[in-house]
């Protein structure tokens, strides 16, 4: 007796369904510092996140840096951070991605201009942390197919994507106008796409990963205290 076409994909369905309970986005993260100096931070002190260009035409995403600011500033250990964006009006022109200084020897030269060092006193700001690094869609493959017709529509079929964020953070403390040290986070994650009718995405979030754990260490890193977290 010959199987019904109907029992077969009904076998192949169960299967599809049974793998699909089984996947889960995965996502691996390093997270580390090297210190170059002693840190510390007041009350009254504060803390503003740079993006700094890693190369011509592409700078750390803005929301990247906004999620940084904000994972500094939350929760009762939360750190005084001032926008970047506020910061870099006040200090016109002189942080503009053109005419900030490279490196922290460029500093004392920057705060013997004229309204730098009172404009600087006047926010608060102990620290600068500069941000570089980007998040890459570094591999994928499979295949998702769609289509449509008079008794409905579904998709079938199964991809994946790998993501990598990796970003580092330099920290340079204007009170000794030295370089504090460097923190780094690197993120990697594959996320799936398998569909039996209806597509049900597994997504990896590399970046937000990438941010928390950045933020987390770095909270550490400035305040010298691991309780702090």
């Amino acid at each position: 007796m010959n199987e019904s076409p109907w029992r077969g994909s009904r076998a192949l369905s169960i299967v599809l369904v049974a793998g699909v309970a089984l996947l889960q986005a995965c996502v691996t993260s390093r997270v580390e510092d090297s210190r170059e100096g002693l840190t510390g931070i007041s009350s009254d002190e504060s803390v503003v996140i740079m993006a700094k260009s890693y190369h011509v035409g592409n700078e750390t995403e803005d929301n990247y840096i906004t999620c940084i600011e904000d994972a500094l500033a939350r929760g009762k250990n939360g750190l005084n951070v001032i926008p970047h964006k506020q910061f870099v009006d006040a200090l016109f022109p002189w942080f503009e991605p053109r005419t900030a200084p490279a490196d922290t020897r460029g500093l004392p030269a920057l705060m013997e201009r004229p309204g730098v060092a009172d404009k600087i006193e006047e926010q608060g700001v102990r620290y600068i942390i500069w941000l570089d690094g980007d998040t890459d869609k570094v591999a994928g493959g499979g295949s998702l197919s769609c289509a449509a017709g008079p008794g409905g529509g579904g998709c079938f079929g199964f991809a994946w994507w790998q993501k990598d964020a990796d970003y580092s953070a330099s920290v340079w403390d204007l009170e000794g106008l030295e370089s504090a040290g460097t923190v780094s986070a690197d993120v990697s994650g594959t996320s799936f796409l398998p569909a039996l009718v209806v597509p049900i995405p597994l997504i990896a979030r590399t970046q937000a990963a990438a941010c928390k754990g950045l933020a987390s260490q770095l909270r550490i890193f400035i305040v010298a205290d691991e309780e702090a977290t």
